[in-house]
């Protein structure tokens, strides 16, 4: 702030008094505090810790996401600044009913956005609206199944679950037809599973493949895996598999059938009359796609989309894979602590320290 001059703009004017004849008078000392005040908004915005403003950032994205699903219903989208009681409590539901989110993360995520709303759009959040929002959010932290979201490292998925997920038959009853995907959707998910799998690949990467990035040749598939946050793109093979229900290879040939084209996102959004979006699925869809397919086929073990990054990894460790193949399929650094982890776990039976003494 140093050099820095305070215009007369910011100095309020005062009414004149009764005899016009007098001078007006203002008061200095309110411009500058005004001043200040702005001044400190944006020295504490500007020094938020990294972390703080990439996920205000995302909370904000939510946020917009959820008003465009509710315009896709309704055919009326709110604006980014409609924060109601409404709309915050919807979204809290939105969270935790599509996009499958923790209740500690939707808490956060409900911050963000009055942060945000209020910061950057200037738009004072009523006080009955985060109320009411948390009062929806109360119940869900009781229960178990909620807690349970997010916690921990995900597991590591195995060929055997993929297969189980692929091969599942939906179990529709009275209270969860909704949750029965169109067989086009169930295609797309066998695909979007054994795809992440096969390349290691991270969600976010999975959202930006592109049909034109993945060609076929004699040997299975050549998948260019895009760059994303700055990380450099890498190019991975992906062989034929030895089961139908899991092979990459010609459960992508099939989803590419039903797309239709040779350009454009690999993965899209399907609607609940099979209709195939435009748009790339995004990278929370992408995981909860896998999410959902697990849930429906049963597993005993919660699956996430990181789950195929790892088991790709801690598998191909157990069928003796070399480390440096599996690093540049996955794309993960030399010293990615991560990385040496998913290896370990992989190698953990091999030459076991109570094998063969004798016990």
């Amino acid at each position: 702030m140093s050099g820095e001059t305070l215009s007369g703009e910011l100095l309020p004017a005062a009414s004149a008094q009764a005899d016009g004849d007098l001078p007006v008078r203002v008061d200095p000392t309110a411009g500058v505090l005004a001043a200040l005040d702005q001044a400190a908004t944006k020295y504490l915005a500007d020094n938020r810790p990294k972390k703080t403003r990439t996920g205000y950032a995302r909370d904000w994205e939510l946020w917009q996401e959820f008003l465009d699903w509710i315009g896709t219903r309704t055919g009326e989208r709110p604006l980014d600044t409609d924060l109601t009681k409404g709309t915050m409590v919807s979204f809290v539901v939105w969270l935790d009913t599509v996009k499958l989110a923790a209740p500690n993360s939707i808490d956060r995520r409900i911050t963000g956005v009055t942060v945000t709303a209020r910061r950057e759009h200037d738009v004072t959040v009523p006080k009955e609206a985060t109320k009411a929002a948390r009062e929806a959010l109360k119940p869900l932290k009781l229960k178990a199944d909620r807690i349970a979201r997010g916690r921990g490292k995900a597991a590591a998925a195995t060929p055997a679950q993929i297969r189980e997920m692929n091969t599942a038959v939906p179990k529709p009853t009275a209270t969860r037809k909704k949750h029965v995907p169109p067989e086009v959707a169930q295609l797309r998910d066998r695909a979007l599973a054994a795809m992440a799998f096969g390349i290691g690949g991270r969600v976010s990467e999975l959202s930006e493949l592109t049909v034109d990035g993945i060609k076929l040749v004699g040997e299975g598939l050549v998948v260019t895996v895009p760059s994303v946050k700055g990380r450099p793109p890498r190019e991975v093979p992906v062989a034929f598999g030895e089961h139908a229900s899991t092979c990459p290879v010609r459960l992508w040939l099939a989803w590419r059938e039903c797309l239709g084209r040779t350009t454009g996102p690999a993965f899209v959004p399907v609607n609940e009359a099979g209709r195939l979006g435009e748009n790339k699925l995004s990278p929370d869809g992408c995981r909860i796609a896998i999410t959902r397919a697990a849930q429906r086929a049963e597993l005993d073990v919660r699956l996430t989309g990181h789950s195929m990054r790892r088991g790709l990894v801690t598998t191909g460790r157990k069928k003796g894979k070399r480390v440096e193949k599996l690093r540049a399929q996955t794309g993960h650094a030399a010293n990615s602590p991560v990385f040496w982890e998913y290896v370990a776990e992989g190698e953990m039976w091999e030459d076991a320290a109570t094998e063969g003494l004798g016990l």
